[in-house]
């Protein structure tokens, strides 16, 4: 029994040393490659454009893309990242991606997808944090709370139309319980409007990694899972939108219980 009991204290010292290190590393590692972006960001820019030729905002996406991948780099040595059954993602087809979500870290492991050219639909706060609002009106995110319905339509059709693809955290916000939350019909009513296919994104560990509330990090294992495309034209009817909100929340609350079961495995 004592010997079992110093074994747990050894093995609680080492996690908190091993976090005490992460912060150490992250924090600054994160600050500094913002900050580096931030400042050669004008010089790449003008040099896609030129020797590109892509649309501004799809070339700012790219770059929001890469920018995502260096924060998973960077938390590489402390967090296992895991993609999984990404082959039902097609880059070559307008989509409208919903993900749970658990943690601000969230959007960054969404460049864990192999599509870049991705419109986030966002309420309003993240347009007022001046550091990221300009790189977000570039990249024409969508800002879900303070437009109309038919301004978030009519902005979803055209990045359709370029064949870019909209992400919708369909909750609206983060869940404090780790359990998936009340889903909002934004989302499946521009799926459904727009007629391209809706495909649900499962996210899991985040909530350990750095839930709403807590300001350390965590190590641990993040898993990110598309789910099998749907098809939204049986979905046109005046509810449509509805049944499908609630079929998709129902194979996603499914999808989760799953993946924490094969934790470990």
């Amino acid at each position: 029994m004592a010997g079992n009991h110093q074994h747990s204290e050894s093995g609680t010292a080492i996690f908190f040393v091993w976090v005490a290190l992460m912060n150490l590393w992250v924090y600054p590692a994160l600050l500094m490659w913002t900050f580096i972006g931030i400042l050669i960001f004008p010089f790449l820019f003008s040099v896609g454009l030129i020797f590109l030729r892509q649309p501004a905002d799809r070339l700012m996406r790219w770059f929001v893309w890469v920018y995502g991948r260096g924060w998973l780099l960077l938390m590489s040595p402390f967090v296992r990242f895991r993609r999984e059954k990404m082959e039902r993602v097609r880059v070559d087809r307008p989509c409208v991606f919903v993900v749970n979500h658990f943690s601000f870290f969230d959007t960054y492991c969404m460049a864990l997808l192999p599509q870049y050219d991705i419109v986030f639909a966002v309420r309003s706060w993240p347009f007022r944090l001046f550091w990221y609002s300009a790189f977000m009106r570039l990249a024409r995110y969508l800002d879900v709370e303070g437009s109309s319905w038919e301004e978030t339509l009519s902005n979803s059709r055209s990045v359709f139309a370029g064949g870019g693809t909209v992400l919708f955290f369909p909750e609206g916000h983060r869940s404090r319980t780790g359990e998936i939350q009340r889903f909002y019909s934004g989302g499946f009513k521009v799926a459904i409007d727009a007629g391209v296919d809706l495909i649900p994104l499962c996210i899991d560990g985040t909530d350990q990694l750095l839930p709403p509330g807590r300001k350390l990090f965590r190590p641990g294992t993040v898993t990110l899972r598309a789910m099998e495309p749907i098809a939204t034209d049986d979905y046109r009817d005046k509810n449509g939108h509805i049944l499908l909100r609630k079929e998709v929340k129902e194979q996603m609350t499914a999808e989760l219980a799953a993946m924490r079961e094969g934790r470990g495995k």
